[in-house]
């Protein structure tokens, strides 16, 4: 692993894959040699306060772009393939080409060379855990924006996810545009 490391390395991470609304979001990350590693943990490990905090420090200190597949892209393709997707569309994006990719999981977009898929990578390498941190930043600042209109679901607290409030709002005030429509339970609420 230490070779790999020495060239220009980014990590790509993905969220919201087990979403119920909104997109799936990646980030590429190549972090600066100035930057503070002891700082970077997986973002499931960090409050959503210090992850904003977290997140413009590694702005600040890194090479990094946002990828993201939409719904309509998650229901046309499935949502593995949307996830790819929004994976390559953070790497091209990138301003600088990485020597080598370090993706989280064992899946990689077609179409990139140099790359190392790792399994946990968003607890294992620094860079990839930067990704998941941009990544889930990113995602749930859209949701929270999303939740000003779209007031019955909770997206500020769950992000999209399934909880019991979210679910209730569904029940209630039934699917709104960025629902997932191949998604259990929208679908079956869909197929009644």
């Amino acid at each position: 692993m230490k070779k790999i490391l020495k060239k220009k390395t980014a990590g790509v991470d993905e969220v919201g894959r087990g979403c119920l609304a909104g997109p799936v979001v990646s980030a590429a990350v190549i972090l600066k040699e100035n930057i503070d590693l002891k700082l970077i943990k997986d973002s499931k490990k960090i409050n959503f306060k210090n992850r904003l905090k977290l997140a413009k420090y590694i702005k600040e200190n890194s090479c990094y772009s946002i990828g993201v597949a939409s719904v309509t892209e998650i229901f046309n393709l499935n949502i593995l393939k949307a996830s790819l997707l929004s994976m390559k569309r953070a790497i091209d994006k990138l301003s600088q080409k990485p020597g080598i990719v370090l993706i989280d999981g064992i899946f990689a977009p077609k179409g990139i060379k140099n790359f190392k898929t790792i399994i946990k990578g968003d607890e294992k390498i620094k860079c990839i855990s930067a990704a998941s941190i941009l990544a889930k930043t990113y995602r749930d600042l859209l949701m929270i924006k999303l939740s000003k209109e779209f007031k019955n679901y909770s997206w500020e607290k769950n992000f999209g996810y399934g909880t019991k409030t979210h679910i209730l709002g569904l029940k209630k005030f039934g699917i709104t545009v960025h629902h997932r429509k191949g998604f259990r339970p929208i679908h079956n609420m869909l197929s009644k």
